[in-house]
């Protein structure tokens, strides 16, 4: 019998993009003869791919997109594999086809064993059941009988500690307490293949190292995992082989210490490149991003600026019509995956002036950063007050925190977390019931003022 339970060979997929024309694109306003008139053009192509068995295209132009793009691999019996890459490089594409989700292009998958997917916590949770009955229902829609369910229904109920709200329909719960069953009920399937994408990117830290407890006793008990994640340090403890996608090709694959560390070099060798990648743009066509910056208090690029200092971050965009009431976000992410913090002008009530058409220049000023030495990236955004998105740009920007001692002797790693911390320490002494204080350190401050 083969160990090989996973077979890929020569994959690929191609989706196709509908646009707007360029010279619609742009304007404000249509009139209602350019709707009528594009709505029934619309129709008359989508009845025509219909009856041709193509995909309906929405928009009046059609582009090609290879999400995957000649992908070969083989997942030994056992094997516990992690697939890493920029967000639009393929990954949920590759699982979605691994799970019959999605049929390919081109290409063959054959895979030997029950296979589960979890690709989506709470797919399947119906708002008007109670908890208990959703997870009968989820069971069965992840493929368990309902003896399965109710000889793990125990288990399930203490994993996700929802007992008090068992019997409540899950509309009325948090969206951590939906989170935490959504994952218990799907963390104890047991089949020989296991896929997983992006669970631990949701629920609290707590919630977070429960389900990393779980995939680990999965992954220990003999069972084939795919484990898709953008938390680097979860990959590095799960897997023991990678997969490193980017646009849709595999840049590398082998053991996954190496695969991962060739994939943060790569991530810092894009520090401040000051080039954006349209694969991983998208909105209305409203706004192109040309280029940015990330500077130290002083506007200087270099050095770069660091720990608890000012960082300033320069984005130029041309606008292409005049946009009332922006607000712009932004977001940072260590090289671990880890999302640090997350801001918009709308939550902290800043109200920007209108973007008036032609270029323009935002600029984002960071006080004091808090961050610890090390490449960092961050999604940039510019919606409406409704969310409308005008443009984003995911991980397209990519900075260093200058790599020097922080806290005094030594050059800071992963041992020191993530965040600065200005921290004392103090020695007591008890001597005839009286409290005497010695100060062992006056404190670790960063040498940045």
């Amino acid at each position: 019998m083969s160990d090989t339970v996973i077979t890929v060979e020569n994959l690929s997929k191609i989706y196709l993009v509908g646009h707007k024309r360029a010279s619609q694109g742009y304007k404000r306003y249509d009139t209602l003869r350019d709707i009528v008139g594009d709505q029934l053009r619309n129709v008359a192509r989508n009845a025509m791919n219909v009856v041709r068995g193509q995909q309906v295209v929405l928009g009046d132009q059609a582009e090609e997109f290879w999400a995957l793009r000649e992908v070969s691999f083989e997942v030994k019996r056992g094997e516990v594999l992690g697939i890493i890459g920029r967000n639009g490089a393929g990954k949920s594409t590759l699982l979605k086809i691994l799970s019959r989700i999605t049929e390919p292009t081109r290409g063959r998958v054959v895979i030997r064993g029950r296979v589960a997917s979890l690709l989506e916590v709470g797919t399947g949770f119906h708002g008007e059941l109670t908890g208990r009955e959703n997870i009968y229902l989820n069971g069965a829609i992840l493929g368990m009988t309902r003896a399965e369910s109710r000889r793990k229904f125990d288990e399930i109920v203490a994993f996700a500690e929802v007992e008090k709200f068992l019997d409540t329909p899950v509309k009325r719960y948090s969206s951590g307490m939906y989170v935490r069953l959504a994952f218990a009920v799907a963390a104890h399937l047991e089949p020989e293949i296991l896929i997983v994408d992006e669970v631990l990117a949701v629920g609290d830290a707590e919630f977070q190292k429960k389900c990393l407890g779980k995939m680990s006793e999965v992954a220990g008990g003999g069972r084939t995992v795919l484990f898709v994640s953008h938390n680097m340090t979860a990959v590095r403890q799960l897997c023991q082989n990678g997969i490193w996608l980017q646009e849709g090709g595999i840049k590398q694959i082998g053991p996954i210490s190496r695969i991962v560390g060739a994939y943060s070099e790569n991530t810092r060798e894009r520090v401040n490149g000051g080039n954006f990648s349209l694969r991983n743009i998208s909105g209305d066509g409203s706004i192109e991003l040309i280029s940015y910056c990330v500077a130290n208090a002083r506007g200087e690029a270099h050095p770069p600026p660091g720990t608890n200092e000012d960082l300033i971050m320069y984005i130029k965009l041309n606008v292409k019509a005049s946009i009332a009431r922006p607000v712009v976000g932004i977001d940072f992410t260590n090289e671990q995956g880890v999302l640090l913090t997350a801001l918009n002008t709308l939550e902290q009530g800043t109200i920007l002036p209108s973007l008036q058409k032609g270029e323009v220049t935002i600029s984002i000023q960071v006080r004091r950063v808090a961050f610890l030495p090390g490449t960092y990236t961050s999604n940039f955004w510019i919606v409406s007050p409704e969310y409308h998105t005008y443009v984003h740009a995911d991980g397209c920007i990519v900075f260093e925190i200058a790599r020097v001692p922080v806290y005094g002797m030594s050059d800071v790693d992963l041992r020191w977390g993530c965040v600065y911390s200005d921290i004392q320490f103090a020695v007591e002494h008890r001597v005839d019931n009286n409290l005497q204080f010695e100060i062992a350190a006056v404190g670790m401050r960063s040498r940045s003022s």
